[in-house]
């Protein structure tokens, strides 16, 4: 009788343990998805020291990643690794590439890279084509905001499975974050490393809490959305062709606020 108690205690304990965000998903075997980036960062809707020239406002490749819950690209409050911070900085690709490759080898934790031209403005669209798998059905990615010290926006980790099965449709507003790396507070500030590095933050109207600071508003309560990702399964009879562009809907993000 005590035995028999024990043993149930236990399956109790265990079955009330988390279970992996990847660990539930029993969908078919594959899934292909087109993602299309939308930047928004006008001069209109961030009218403050918004970049026109030497270099005028843009974004840089998009850089993404499928992979399971043991994977991590970035994430908010933590530090960013080389890569992240090469990539923030610079846009160079190579260390987080590097990164990426070395977590897929030693853990199995990455399905696949996928990556989507640059863009030449501050608005207008990039899209490419990814594929996520039941044990690897989370997408994490980054874009560098160009110029910036060390500012990008991305995804840490959606989960585009539900259950048995995979989302048909997902979008996502994103804000700037700081990758902790560089002190500077505005989009052409000279290179001046944070020492010692700081973690992963979030950009917001306030903070930095700094006039000089390029996304200070203080007269709002939240930034408006910088760009927006939509990510859209494809049937099964367009993988392997190229999807059409998609011009998605623009909603309104325009700053209301006087800016000297």
């Amino acid at each position: 009788k005590v035995i028999w108690t024990v043993v149930v205690t236990i399956l109790g304990y265990a079955s009330s343990l988390p279970v992996g965000e990847d660990a539930l998903c029993t969908a078919e075997q594959l899934a292909k998805y087109r993602i299309i980036f939308t930047g928004k960062w006008s001069q209109t809707a961030f009218p403050k020291q918004y970049p026109l020239y030497r270099p005028p406002a843009q974004w840089s490749s998009l850089l993404g990643v499928t992979h399971s819950s043991d994977y991590s690209m970035w994430k908010k409050n933590e530090y960013a690794s080389n890569g992240v911070r090469d990539f923030a900085e610079k846009g160079e690709a190579w260390a987080l590439m590097k990164e990426i490759e070395e977590a897929g080898e030693k853990i199995q934790s990455v399905h696949g890279i996928f990556s989507a031209p640059a863009i030449s403005s501050g608005t207008g669209q990039t899209s490419t084509e990814l594929e996520a798998h039941p044990r690897h059905p989370l997408v994490s990615f980054v874009v560098r905001i160009v110029p910036s010290p060390d500012w990008f926006v991305g995804i840490d980790s959606l989960n585009l499975c539900e259950g048995d099965h995979w989302m048909d449709e997902v979008s996502v507003d994103l804000f700037p974050y700081d990758a902790g790396t560089d002190s500077g507070f505005t989009f052409s500030s000279p290179n001046f490393a944070t020492i010692p590095q700081d973690t992963v933050t979030e950009i917001t109207c306030s903070s930095p809490s700094h006039p000089a600071n390029s996304f200070y508003y203080p007269k709002l309560k939240i930034l408006p959305p910088i760009a927006q990702v939509t990510m859209v399964k494809l049937k099964k009879s367009q993988p392997g062709l190229s999807a059409p562009f998609i011009n998605l809907p623009a909603k309104s993000n325009e700053i209301i606020d006087t800016v000297s």
